[in-house]
Parts: C-alpha cells; structure tokens; sequence
C-alpha cells in the first residue's frame, strides 16, 4: 500500500514511498502551469500588450512591471502563513485546487484585450497579476510534497526533470499559438503558413489573446494525472485550529532563522537572484519587441528555442545536482546568466559587442541580422541556465530545512522569492519610465545577479 513518508522525528520507521505513477502525476503539474509563464508573462501577450494595447512599449512595460510587482507583494505576504497552514492542516491538494481555478479564470479574461483600447488596460493588468498568484501559490503547495515522492539522493533528479518537462509543455503550447492561432496581421498566416483555427482574426490579434484561454484549459487538463495518482499528506486538524498552529509555528521558525546561518543566508541569495531571474524572462520578450520590432511569430520563435534550451539544462542540471550538489549548479547557473545579461546589454539593433552591424530590414528572412542572431545565442545561454538555477534551489531548500515543517518552509521560499520580487519590476518599470531606454531599465538585472552570487557562497550543504 502507498504510504506518505513519516515525519523525521520518527526515522526509525520504515519509509516507503508511492508507485511510479504518483511522480509522473506530480511531474504532470509543471507542464499543466507552463504555458502561464511561456505564453503569458514572456513570449506572447506580454509583448503583445505592450506593442499593441498599451501606448507604446516603454509604457506597457512599465505597466506590466507595475502589475508584476503588485502580484509579487501579495504572493511575498502570503506564501509563508500559506505555507505555515497548509503544514498544519496536512493536505496540499485543496491549495492546489483553489489556485488553479483563480489561475484559470484570470488567464481566460485576457481574451477581451483589444489591441488599442487603452479603457480595459486597468482589467487586463489586474488578470495577469491575479493568474501569476493562482500560479505561484499552486507551485508552492505542488512543490512540498516533493519529499514525499522520491528517496532524498533522488531529489534534484525529480526536480530537474519536473522543470524540463515544465519547458517541453512550454515548447509545445507555444507551437500551438504560433503554428495554429497567432498570424501575421499583413499576411494573415502562422508560423507554420495557416490559416488561424477557428476563424481568429489575425487584425484584432485574436491568436494573441488566445493565448489566455488556451492556458487555462492545458491547466485544467494536464493537471487531472496529479489530482488522480499523487497521493496528498493526510489531513491532521481543522482549518481553523491549522491557522492557529501554523502562524505559531511560522513565527518560531522564522525567530529561529538566525541560529539556522545557513538557510538564512540561502533564503536571502534566493530573494535576490530570483527577483533578477524572474524580472529578466518577464521583460526578455519585451525588450527584443522593443529593440528589434519583433511581433509574436520572431518573439514565439525565439521562444521556443528558448524553452529547448531550458530543457535540456533542467534535464542535465538534475543530474548534475544528484552528482555535484545543488549549490554548484545554482553557482554555474548564476555566472552563466550574468555574463549573457552583461552581453545583452551591448547588443542593439545595429551593434553587437562594440561592432557595428546591419541592422534588421522588413521583409528580411527569419533574424536575418547578426544582431538578433547574437541574441538567440546569449537568450539560448539564459534559459539553460535558468532551468537548473530554478529545480537546484527548490532541492537545495529540501535538503536544509526540516521536514516536518517542508511547505511552512516552501511558504519562505516562496516569501524570499517574492518579498522584493515587486523591486525588479518596479526598478525595471521606473528606470524606464524616467530614461525611456529600455536596455537602462534592463541594466539593474546585473546588481542581482552578483549580490545573490556573493551571498550564495556562505551557504553550506
């Protein structure tokens, strides 16, 4: 019979853990969440909201920074009492349940975002930032019953290949919306040279906004295998004597971080280089549709090669992660990142590193200048190392905090994820609005990267 594993203070009982298809069920979950993040907050209606229903693309980034940075403080205040509840109260799947569905519902709203009518801006900004608490709040509870799964030696394992299958089902609903839906307002046609499905009006961006829809319904979907085969912590006390219990045990954990020097100073690096990694996939989309001129079929392009990069470094950086520990691979995976965005930086539309170069010209074939070549390469660099940076710290987490308190703990994950993940944002949307350049606004991911590198290293296994 499948059986939870036990709580830590009774080691010397047999541990046991749920056949095959509970992993796959819970793996299922990172590809059902996805396409939020793909076709959402990076690579088709971001971008498209802020080169079609914003004013210009300094302005809708700056709003959809503003919106981004909402969402975060409210998933930084919540995640931990979350968290502390959910621990107290045993069961994971009902937080899983209730978020989907705001995640669904606010996703599906961004339907009705007509290019240029600045009156529903307010409406769709206040979707997206409730679809990414849905999201973010599911992936917490999801991600603590990972101990659960799988013996402790084949943690990063689970965990880089819940994030790589993640970027496949990124990869393929992007296919989805380009090759079938979205369409080049001046030819009419997707990626793939159709005719969009079901009569969407390439005029009105239809396949764009498509894309709000269509993640809801791959999340209703993909994630049945884990409500149907994962099997949930059993349930312990009633919501209300949990709430009491679980904020009583948050604040004991949370005066007990000082004597824990490690874990604090793991939870800080990852408040630091999360809020640049998180700012940097919500704004890469924009910043080359701003830079380049780039509409959905160069972005969703670019996206998908993006997603299979990703892949392959969650894939890989699981098993390094097994084999070398998960501090080296967030370490690698941080240098890796700091040194494409610094590139990033000295790439324009007419330059690369210092050199110049001949810019995009209209009618050109698919990144036709080296300029844009230049960035698939160093955005290819970014999403491989973002997938390990991602699945290697989630592991790292399991392996320093207790047990018995693993989604109280998940919740202060999650706050130092998001605590300061509305700065990034915020600094991104203000240096921009000030400068009206985006590559200055871009600029301030560096200081990210390089503070929680450096406070990385005082983390011990």
């Amino acid at each position: 019979m499948t059986t939870i594993a036990p709580d830590v203070r009774m080691a010397s009982a047999p541990r046991t853990y749920p056949p095959r298809a509970a992993v796959v069920g819970w793996i299922f979950f990172d590809w059902a969440a996805q396409p939020y993040f793909t076709l959402i907050t990076t690579f088709v209606f971001a971008p498209y909201f802020a080169t079609s229903v914003a004013p210009n693309p300094a302005t809708g980034q700056s709003l959809w920074g503003f919106a981004m940075a909402a969402a975060g403080l409210a998933i930084a205040l919540l995640s931990p009492v979350l968290g502390a509840i959910a621990d107290a109260a045993g069961r994971r799947k009902p937080w899983i349940a209730g978020f989907g569905v705001v995640l669904v519902l606010a996703s599906c709203t961004l339907w009705i975002g007509k290019p240029g009518d600045y009156a529903i801006i307010p409406l769709l900004l206040t979707a997206v930032a409730l679809a990414s608490v849905g999201a973010e709040f599911a992936t917490l509870f999801n991600n603590a019953m990972m101990p659960t799964l799988v013996p402790p030696e084949r943690i990063g394992r689970l965990s880089g290949t819940g994030w790589a299958t993640g970027y496949v089902g990124g990869i393929v609903s992007l296919i989805i919306v380009l090759g079938f839906l979205a369409a080049n307002p001046e030819t009419g046609r997707t990626l793939l040279g159709f005719t969009p499905l079901f009569g969407l009006d390439p005029a009105t961006h239809q396949g764009d906004r498509a894309a709000g829809p269509l993640t809801g319904l791959w999340f209703i979907i993909f994630v049945m295998p884990m409500f149907l085969f994962t099997p949930d912590y059993p349930a312990k006390r009633p919501l209300r004597e949990a709430l009491r219990e679980g904020l009583s045990e948050l604040k004991r954990s949370i005066n007990g971080l000082p004597r824990r020097k490690s874990l604090a100073a793991f939870l800080l690096a990852n408040m630091i280089y999360t809020d640049g990694l998180v700012s940097l996939f919500a704004f890469g989309g924009i910043y080359a549709a701003g830079t380049f001129g780039w509409h959905t079929i160069q972005i969703g392009t670019f996206g998908i090669m993006l997603a299979i990069a990703g892949a392959f470094g969650a894939w890989l950086g699981g098993k390094l992660d097994d084999r070398l520990g998960p501090k080296r691979v967030i370490a690698g995976s941080l240098l890796v990142l700091l040194l494409s965005v610094a590139a990033i930086l000295l790439v324009d539309k007419d330059s690369v590193l210092f050199v110049q170069v001949a810019p995009p010209q209209a009618g050109a074939p698919l990144f036709w200048s080296a300029a844009e070549r230049a960035y698939l390469v160093l955005g290819c660099l970014i999403g491989a190392a973002g997938g390990p940076l991602q699945a290697a710290s989630r592991t790292l987490l399991i392996r320093l905090a207790p047990k018995d308190r693993i989604a109280q703990y998940f919740g202060l994950f999650a706050l130092t994820g998001k605590v300061t993940s509305f700065i990034g944002p915020l600094l991104i949307g203000m240096i921009t609005a000030v400068t009206a350049s985006q590559k200055a606004g871009m600029a301030v991911l560096v200081v990210f990267f390089v503070a929680g590198l450096g406070l990385l290293m005082r983390v011990r296994e």
